[in-house]
């Protein structure tokens, strides 16, 4: 397998919470040797255009993709969905409506750190990133996170989840959201493939498969976050359940000099699966 014949399926961009444009991913995959890299921003599809055309000009293949947020048993549960139709006009409501839950969140959270004394309102996340942002992208906790850290409340992004807006934190908050099958279904919907995104996050194997046997076409084996364990259980899963394996780095750019989850091309896999991609759907 040579580097050009390698792929980075999960990737995000200043469409919802990275911090490179979508033309800048596509220039790292470039970079880094790849032949194609998907765009998976959270619960919108605004970067995707961007990205393809960018992709045209360098010959790199670029993947229409999302990561739709979901809930189960009280986890949240991500779901990604590659060469869905991304002007589909049936999937655009329904992402629409996953981002006024994340607005809700959004101000729920706000609420709970103003409750512990921290003054931040939604005006100074939106005004921290409106140089960034387009109709139709998506403002989440990373945003939040970094409006706290200019003010000085925490001394790291990661300080910021940790006390505050990750799980089980001060003001941790996680109003209802659809299921994964429901996810599943909506990306089939519109032409894509359904796979679950970094399921060693999850803390709960049993969960997960359960929601294999929801519809899904794949499993993202390799994950920047997955340990060897990690990779080689839900390998096993994978192969036992018939599903495709995919993997991705889950880079969402820089922010305070660290990388998060890490930089593109960092987990690879077989541009291969791209055809079993697109042929699980046909």
């Amino acid at each position: 397998m040579t580097a050009r014949n390698e792929a980075d399926l999960h990737t995000h961009t200043t469409a919802s919470d990275g911090t490179q444009k979508p033309a800048d991913n596509v220039r790292m995959a470039y970079a880094a040797g790849l032949g194609a890299i998907a765009i998976t921003d959270h619960d919108t599809v605004s970067g995707v255009d961007e990205a393809l055309a960018e992709g045209r000009k360098l010959g790199i293949e670029v993947v229409p993709g999302v990561e739709i947020s979901t809930v189960a048993r009280g986890q949240d549960i991500h779901v990604l969905g590659y060469y869905i139709n991304v002007h589909d006009k049936q999937l655009l409501e329904r992402l629409e409506s996953l981002r006024e839950t994340r607005d809700l969140r959004n101000a729920m959270m706000l609420e709970r750190l103003q409750q512990l004394g921290l003054s931040i309102t939604m005006d100074e996340v939106l005004q921290a990133v409106e140089h960034v942002k387009t109709k139709g992208d998506t403002v989440g906790r990373p945003h939040i996170a970094a409006v706290l850290l200019a003010k000085g409340y925490v001394a790291s992004i990661s300080e910021a989840f940790e006390r505050y807006l990750g799980k089980g934190a001060a003001a941790y908050v996680n109003p209802p959201r659809i299921e994964p099958e429901t996810a599943i279904a909506w990306i089939h919907e519109a032409g894509g493939s359904a796979v679950l995104a970094h399921p060693g996050i999850y803390g709960d194997d049993e969960l997960v498969e359960l929601i294999t046997q929801q519809g899904l076409d794949g499993i993202e084996v390799y994950h920047s976050d997955h340990t060897p364990e990690d990779e080689a259980r839900y390998l096993q899963l994978a192969e036992q359940k018939g599903l495709l394996i995919t993997a991705g780095s889950d880079f969402h750019g820089e922010r305070g000099g660290v990388v998060f989850h890490a930089p593109i091309g960092a987990r690879r896999v077989s541009i291969e699966v791209l055809h079993n991609l697109q042929q699980k759907r046909e």
